[in-house]
């Protein structure tokens, strides 16, 4: 069977990775159906589409129908992202294999990165937007799928837009329960099959992961106060402000989380603009700024409250310099002080953009009158997951040993595992200061199942020399697969 399911494995994450489906694109919207068509062998296959989704994008399910009601849920997203990075390759980043020799000239003829022309000359790796990630994880899945013999029941779940917003997930997985319920299906286990980097051997590639690391997108709005640059020390320039906001918080290692040896990344900033649209000689008058940080254990409260310590830091120093007071306040507290709430924004902007529009708006109608800093989240929040089950987890790391796959707590990249894990800590500081919540996105509950990681590795994903190992992928991931259902399916 080995050679036949690694045989199988290659044959689909080389078909699925040859139809594009750019996040957001036309293509992407018409993946569900060509993967539904794809996945019609199995006992039951269905397409739901996103409700509201601007470009009409729909998720993907098939059953095989087992004799008992136990289920495993195999789930992992189809959408990849763009493929302008491979420039004058572009019509081949969907071709692996005519890709790789393609990429192997262009490698010797420039000399640029050894490494990836080693790795590709070695036989062991495959590139191709979105091969790594992740459509070697969703063949691996769906061979696992065709060759499984046992009782259990299997449900597979493809997605749409991990990459931007996880409106595939987010709509899945309020839907799970009921989908088990109509089904009569007892959902014990849900892998997500995603792809984890690895820069050397592999050992940190083979893993198995039990929970994905959180993620919240931190907001500054800085409303200063203008002057003639002629005469500074009349206002507050915003930008100054923002340069002490992201001093104050990059890499702040209080804002690093630590479990069992496993570092979450610290927050750096992923923008920091003054608002200012024109040239001349007056000083900014409002910034923004954003960060995102990363969380084990720690609840949303706690992640604010140390963002508001480091935020009145970087306000002091501000105010010692300056000679003004600058007011620090949340985004709840601006609606408060505005007596209403943000108008819904264009849909078509980035959510991080609709945040800081809102808050220019709450800014506006609270009528500031003195220097303020406004502190919030402007974007999705992905809660961190963990499988509280160490009965099961025993059971999976048994199963996964003879295939040299070991395990960590969490996955280091944000993931839907956030959508369909159990979540911890509460939310609702989140939605209080989140200026688009409920009109930029839908925030579901975690579905709350068992979840863990079990996906390919490679190098360079999101960049035109994104690989696959290509052993691991398909020969040793589909049986490790297998090996976790019939686990699951011992447990009593």
């Amino acid at each position: 069977m080995r050679n036949d399911i690694a045989a199988r494995a290659k044959e689909i994450a080389l078909e699925l990775t040859s139809w594009p489906s750019v996040t957001g694109s036309i293509d992407e919207a018409n993946y569900a159906e060509r993967l539904a068509s794809f996945l019609e062998h199995f006992d039951k296959v269905w397409t739901l589409p996103i409700e509201n989704d601007p470009t009409g994008r729909s998720n993907v399910f098939a059953l095989k129908q087992g004799r008992s009601n136990k289920t495993i849920v195999l789930t992992g997203h189809f959408d990849v992202v763009s493929i302008e990075d491979f420039g004058s390759l572009q019509d081949l980043a969907f071709q692996s294999e005519k890709l790789k020799t393609e990429i192997v000239v262009k490698l010797k003829a420039t000399g640029e990165n050894p490494a990836a022309l080693a790795d590709f000359q070695s036989g062991n790796f495959l590139p191709g937007r979105g091969l790594l990630d992740m459509k070697a994880g969703l063949a691996a899945g769906i061979a696992a799928m065709e060759f499984y013999k046992g009782e259990l029941s299997i449900l597979f779940l493809a997605v749409s837009d991990e990459e931007e917003r996880s409106a595939g997930a987010r709509s899945a997985a309020p839907l799970l329960r009921k989908i088990a319920d109509d089904n009569v299906l007892d959902i014990e286990l849900v892998i997500n099959l995603d792809a984890i980097s690895d820069q050397g051997d592999g050992s940190v590639g083979r893993v198995i992961t039990y929970g994905s690391i959180g993620k919240q997108l931190i907001t500054a709005f800085v409303h200063g106060k203008q002057t003639h640059a002629g005469y500074p020390q009349d206002g507050v320039n915003a930008a100054y402000v923002a340069a002490e906001l992201v001093t104050e918080f990059e890499l702040a290692s209080d804002l690093s989380e630590t479990t069992d040896g496993e570092i979450a990344a610290p927050p750096t900033a992923l923008y920091a603009k003054d608002l200012k649209q024109h040239y001349n000689v007056t000083t900014p008058a409002q910034a923004f700024v954003y960060w995102n940080t990363m969380q084990h254990k720690r609840s949303p409260a706690q992640v604010f409250e140390l963002v508001m310590a480091h935020a009145q830091k970087a306000v002091d120093r501000a105010h010692k310099r300056t000679g003004h007071e600058i007011d620090l306040i949340s985004y709840a507290e601006l609606e408060k002080r505005a007596g209403q709430k943000a108008a819904k924004q264009v849909a078509s902007l980035n959510l991080p953009e609709q945040s800081r529009l809102a808050t220019a708006e709450m800014v506006a109608a609270a009528n500031l009158t003195k220097p303020t800093v406004i502190m919030g989240f402007g974007s999705i929040p992905y809660p961190a997951v963990l499988m509280s089950d160490h009965k099961l987890r025993g059971a999976i790391e048994n199963a996964v040993r003879p295939f040299a796959i070991g395990s960590v707590n969490y996955f280091a990249g944000i993931s839907d595992m956030s959508f369909f894990g159990e979540a911890s800590g509460d939310l609702s500081i989140v939605a209080a200061n989140t200026p688009i919540w409920d009109t930029g996105f839908m925030m579901p509950e975690a579905a709350g199942y068992p979840c863990i990681n079990l996906g390919p590795w490679g190098r360079d994903y999101h960049q035109w020399l994104e690989r696959l190992h290509a052993p691991y992928a398909f020969e040793v991931l589909p049986l490790a697969l297998l090996a976790v259902i019939d686990a699951v399916a011992a447990l009593s």
